[in-house]
């Protein structure tokens, strides 16, 4: 079973994913949040799989609390935050994503959408269709402010990737699954995967939705 946490401040909201998530046989809601302080004390107590985060909650928003979730617990441990949006391209998104979280859903999602995010964000890998996660990567790599970055190409910069290694990372952040890597690439999909497992390792970084955004800051991809 899939436990998940839904923090909003919207009873509403709460209420019918919470209906919808538990007539999943994979998927169990374990608990409800109002605010971002809520949100991470109830991670505390109930350790779940996947938090479906607000970003604009009061007391704390979605945005500390994912930074404080994700710093609290290694990757392998902690729970993966999927990010509730409305998708008005709010300027929050990105910085959740910088913060840690595994991807965003539309809060207008269907039944079928919201369990494959919880189930896609469960088994650690970026959320929904690459084409969408380019969409939003690319509009808020443009608002973010990062001094002190590598500059692009800079040997030794992005930890010890090999070129291929530093390939597929530019290939991820131009949206492309596993799948398309391979074929771009004409070597197996498991390649791919191991390749993508190094990248994340060497990088410190949680799952291909943190290495994309990384990409776009190092500067390997330029946005649009």
């Amino acid at each position: 079973m899939i436990r998940v946490l839904i923090a909003d401040d919207q009873m509403m909201v709460r209420e019918g994913f919470s209906v919808l998530l538990n007539a999943m046989p994979d998927i169990e809601v374990v608990g409800e949040a109002v605010n971002g302080v809520e949100a991470v004390a109830r991670v505390r107590e109930l350790a779940p799989d996947v938090v479906l985060m607000d970003i604009r909650m009061p007391e704390m928003n979605g945005l500390d609390a994912t930074r404080a979730i994700v710093a609290a617990a290694p990757a392998a441990n902690g729970p993966a935050v999927l990010v509730l949006t409305t998708f008005d391209l709010d300027e929050y998104v990105y910085e959740a994503l910088r913060a840690g979280a595994s991807g965003f859903l539309l809060k207008d999602a269907s039944a079928r959408q919201l369990a494959e995010g919880v189930r896609v964000v469960a088994a650690g890998e970026a959320l929904l269709a690459p084409s969408v996660t380019r969409r939003l990567i690319t509009e808020f790599a443009k608002l973010s402010d990062t001094p002190g970055l590598p500059a692009a190409r800079d040997p030794g910069a992005y930890g010890e990737l090999t070129d291929r290694e530093t390939e597929v990372l530019v290939l991820i952040a131009q949206g492309l699954s596993n799948a398309e890597i391979a074929e771009r690439l004409v070597v197996a999909e498991s390649t791919i995967k191991t390749h993508v497992s190094r990248i994340l390792v060497k990088l410190g970084l949680r799952d291909r939705t943190q290495a994309a955004v990384f990409a776009y800051e190092a500067r390997l991809v330029t946005p649009g």
